[in-house]
């Protein structure tokens, strides 16, 4: 982070606000090498040479849908993730790994399948931006922490990406242009609140009750719902921010009439709307995903019970949309 830079410097009795100079080389100017920091004396860039490096992670795969492309990157020691890229009218908008496989192990995930490996370094998942950025030309206004891994399940890493991503000096993207999504990782919910920051919450629930959720999401044993709704309902008040949940429509599990109810009685009076989000079918999991048809219905319900919600477009049915999907395919081929 560009405080952690700032201590660096003075460190080398160096003036803070080299952190500065070092952060529009690289974030706006976007050098590729420390001799390019020609804003720096040459001492103080062969300082930085003995104690940073630029390394890259490595693009393998690009697949590109409709209105979508999915990346498969190699990390430094080997390992795999993926990030999603998605054309909207608003902009551009990026779903970032962050962790090296999951341990949630969500019943209809298929980043889930492989246990976690490791924990992304904050530059980690900051370079999946810059490399897809470089890929498009373009620059990606939204940033959504939904790709492999439980962001809450490597906090410190994530909120020092966080820090990069939306700082001035750094990539500029705004607060509110950025979505953390957690299963219910209850200390961290609060930690998060206590941050007051302007970032966006978004809770996938999945789930209306105990039974199911216990069922379908693991993390509902350890932090059963009433927790969660605790802590959700704290962080709302801390931040005065309305809260997202997600939702995938599951058919035959979780998309009855009786679970739009019950949905709507757990987040009555609450800030908050759902995004209901058509499940992308991987044959492995077996289940199966609903009509547009069905989801109306679903969603009809919940607006009838004055639940603000919306019905997510469709991305990626025509490559492998799922997310986990492009790295499970690419381990199996290396017979891994």
């Amino acid at each position: 982070t560009i405080k952690e830079l700032e201590d660096y410097f003075i460190s080398i009795n160096e003036k803070k606000f080299r952190a500065v100079q070092v952060y529009e080389a690289l974030y706006k100017r976007r050098i590729k090498s420390f001799d390019d920091m020609t804003n720096i004396s040459k001492e103080v860039r062969e300082k930085l040479k003995q104690d940073f490096s630029f390394y890259k992670i490595k693009m393998l795969i690009k697949q590109q849908g409709k209105n979508v492309n999915k990346y498969l990157f190699e990390l430094e020691d080997g390992n795999k993730i993926e990030s999603v890229l998605m054309f909207h009218d608003y902009g551009t908008s990026i779903c970032v790994s962050s962790q090296v496989g999951c341990n949630m192990t969500c019943a209809f995930c298929e980043s889930g399948r492989l246990k976690k490996v490791r924990n992304l370094l904050a530059y980690e998942i900051v370079q999946q931006i810059l490399q897809i950025e470089e890929d498009i030309n373009k620059r990606i206004t939204h940033v959504v922490l939904m790709g492999i891994g439980e962001p809450f399940d490597n906090y410190d890493n994530v909120m020092n990406f966080l820090a990069t991503v939306n700082h001035d000096r750094g990539l500029g993207i705004g607060s509110r242009h950025i979505t953390i999504s957690t299963c219910g990782i209850v200390p961290r919910i609060y930690d998060f609140a206590n941050e007051h920051t302007q970032y966006n919450l978004a809770i996938s629930l999945h789930a209306p009750n105990d039974e199911l959720r216990d069922k379908l999401m693991p993390v509902n044993h350890a932090y059963p719902l009433k927790e969660l709704m605790e802590a959700v309902k704290y962080y709302g008040q801390e931040n005065n921010r309305r809260l997202t949940f997600e939702y995938i429509l599951l058919n035959g599990v979780n998309d009855r009439p009786e679970h739009a109810k019950q949905l709507s009685k757990l987040l009555h009076g609450m800030n908050a709307y759902i995004n209901l989000i058509p499940y992308n079918a991987v044959d492995e999991k077996g289940f199966k995903s609903v009509s547009h048809d069905e989801a109306m219905v679903f969603y009809d319900l919940l607006m009838k019970n004055h639940v603000r919600c919306t019905i997510r477009k469709e991305h990626g049915n025509d490559i492998d949309a799922a997310c986990g999907q492009l790295r499970i395919k690419e381990i199996k081929k290396e017979g891994i």
